[in-house]
């Protein structure tokens, strides 16, 4: 029987060979850990049953469905892929709610933004709303991303190992072009004062402190600013699988959710009290 950092090692080998990004290896890595180490025996002997018993301790701890659900992905992936086992694992557990996203309006979004005095952080915060993009995103994007010619990012290796191409607001051109002055293609284009990489919980900070300083109420978090703009973008008549593409959105249910959170659907509504 090997030991658990024997079958850590391979786990991680095999997300690396399939080019998983750091952020799945990662949570992959400490479920399984978690796994192995709650159970405490050889897993090619562990039974479907097993499973299910260890996903309903996660679930007697009060883990979110979310996260279960990424336990059971993660121990998929490790008896399929690593342990090359061909036991039954399609195990259906903890349905997700659905909540409707947390949406910014456009003068929520100019407040926040005003109250952002640093420069770069103010740049950061506009091109995740203005370019629809996550925190990894923003903290990853390299001066060879940006086209200047068509107003155009590529971005790579965003959720899912996968590309896309999207658009920034013209507004943002020159400041763009001020800090890619004499920096190489594959140079980050935001640096922190360290002239490090910033990380992405020092932008989600950024985000939160000018939201208190908005005095914005609103449960909004960083991804908030990708739903706002999807949003906006629809109010604005802009076809929804064009959304879909600029999100990056495989399925065309998931961009549709933001059709629920659209204000002229509930203008026209007049309550009968």
């Amino acid at each position: 029987m090997q030991n658990t950092q024997e079958y850590l090692h391979g786990l991680k080998k095999e997300l690396q060979y399939r080019n998983y990004s750091f952020q799945t290896i990662k949570a992959y890595t400490g479920c399984i850990q978690y796994f192995l180490n709650t159970l405490k025996k050889d897993p090619t002997t562990v039974s479907r049953d097993e499973i299910i018993d260890f996903l309903l301790h996660l679930q007697h701890q009060k883990k979110a469905p979310k996260t279960i659900n990424i336990y059971k992905e993660a121990i998929k992936f490790f008896y399929h892929e690593v342990l090359k086992t061909k036991q039954e694992l399609d195990i259906r557990f903890s349905r997700e709610a659905k909540k409707l996203p947390v949406v910014l309006s456009r003068e929520e979004i100019h407040t926040l933004l005003s109250n952002i005095k640093n420069t770069k952080h103010r740049l950061m915060i506009a091109l995740s709303y203005g370019a629809w993009l996550r925190v990894s995103d923003v903290v990853n994007l390299q001066v060879g991303d940006i086209d200047f010619d068509t107003l155009t990012l590529h971005i790579k290796w965003g959720k899912g190992n996968k590309d896309r191409i999207t658009v920034f607001p013209e507004s943002l051109e020159n400041a763009l072009l001020f800090l890619c002055d004499r920096k190489e293609g594959k140079e980050l284009v935001f640096k922190s004062q360290r002239w490090s990489k910033f990380s992405s919980r020092s932008l989600q900070k950024v985000f939160s402190e000018a939201l208190k300083r908005s005095h914005i109420k609103k449960l909004a978090t960083f991804h908030s600013l990708r739903h706002s703009f999807a949003t906006h973008l629809l109010e604005n008549g802009t076809d929804i699988r064009y959304i879909q593409d600029l999100l990056g959105h495989a399925n065309i249910r998931t961009t549709q959710i933001y059709t629920q959170v659209m204000n002229p659907w509930f203008k026209n509504i007049k309550s009968p009290l």
